[in-house]
């Protein structure tokens, strides 16, 4: 069973065998001008992904969706949600990103109040600040609590699930509240109602998500099919991405503030956790000259993998120069420390410009 309010870690690979994902990287070919995420197996695995190619492919209309739980702060693991939704925006999509403070009331106990909050100054002015135009006809944010659309078609979907599936899904007991257990549907009507007639009709729509998130996609895709009828529902596409590792080698949480940088740190935080983080370096210099490095298990070069958007070549030299040797961690991680200030200089610039606007995202 996969917890997504957990922090229990999960076998990729697990994901793909024992429920029917299947791996990205056969269909890779099949994307025009793939993101530096699909190339680089970040995005790994996929359902349906060709209901959304067709859709490029013939220049029809589909949706992506995928919601930000206000509970703390937005971390660099993060980013790449952002960055999928930036390609997809410049591929036509439209994109649909509900702020999902209902969840974050029941399973965190996030009032609404505090959420929107953690909403418009962490996760609003971040996805502004990090290059997506939320100004945009095509891109829709939304409160959970505030959209009439989304909690009457969550009514209806209710109708037809009970709690024997929710507790066999998600591990719900008596002891669950019951606001708990109504978030998963909440969820369902996030991500069914751009199929909506309001909303344009039944369309392919994509929800790119981690592994921790399959269990709603499995949920959504089952409630998408009983009510297929009424309302001609498409069952949703959804693409899988890796969890970027903590500096520690754990998992990166906003929870564990030493695991993480956080969007908000100033250059020079950002700068000294990088500094400070675990490498895939040998015990000496020797052995590093001899045996080469593991940038499998470094998570310097995992920072570069993730946020390094350039020539795929370069990354790759980096790679190669670490396994055969030629490449010292000291160099590597002066290297990358440079790119991050750098980066996190140019952040925090935008991030003073977007939490100007941020606020207007919603009152829109």
């Amino acid at each position: 069973m996969i917890d997504p309010w957990g922090s229990a870690s999960l076998e990729y690979q697990e994901l793909i065998e024992k429920f029917g994902v299947k791996p990205f990287s056969e269909i890779l070919d099949d994307v025009p001008d793939p993101s530096w995420l699909m190339r680089r197996g970040i995005v790994f695995g996929h359902r349906d992904y060709e209901r959304i190619l067709e859709a490029v492919r013939k220049g029809e209309d589909f949706a992506v969706v995928t919601g930000m739980m206000p509970s703390g702060k937005m971390h660099i693991g993060h980013k790449m949600i952002v960055d999928q939704l930036r390609w997809y925006d410049s591929i036509g999509a439209e994109i649909f990103i509900p702020i999902a403070n209902m969840e974050a009331y029941s399973a965190r106990g996030i009032d609404f109040e505090t959420s929107r909050r953690i909403a418009v100054e962490e996760y609003i002015a971040n996805y502004i600040a990090l290059g997506l135009d939320l100004s945009k006809k095509n891109i829709h944010v939304y409160l959970q609590s505030e959209n009439l659309m989304v909690e009457d078609l969550a009514y209806i979907l209710a109708g037809k699930v009970n709690f024997n599936e929710l507790r066999a899904i998600y591990g719900f007991t008596g002891s669950t509240s019951m606001a708990h257990m109504y978030a998963p549907i909440i969820q369902v009507s996030d991500i069914l109602h751009p199929q909506l007639e309001e909303m344009g009709g039944p369309r392919p729509t994509l929800v790119p998500v981690g592994p921790d998130q399959d269990p709603h996609i499995r949920l959504t895709r089952d409630m998408a099919a009983r009510f297929r009828e009424k309302f001609g529902f498409i069952q949703p596409s959804s693409t899988y991405h890796r969890f970027m590792r903590g500096l520690t080698g754990g998992k990166m949480s906003s929870s564990k503030p030493k695991s993480a940088i956080f969007l908000s740190d100033t250059p020079e935080e950002a700068e000294a956790k990088i500094r400070n983080a675990k490498t895939g370096g040998r015990e000496t210099l020797k052995e590093q000259r001899e045996l080469g490095g593991v940038p499998e298990d470094c998570i310097i070069y995992e920072t570069l993998l993730y946020h390094m958007s350039g020539r795929d070549d370069d990354l790759e030299e980096i790679y190669d120069s670490c396994r055969n040797g030629t490449l010292m961690c000291g160099e590597c991680k002066n290297n990358t420390a440079e790119f991050v200030r750098k980066f996190f200089e140019e952040l925090s610039e935008k991030r003073e410009k977007a939490l100007r606007v941020a606020e207007g995202v919603l009152e829109g």
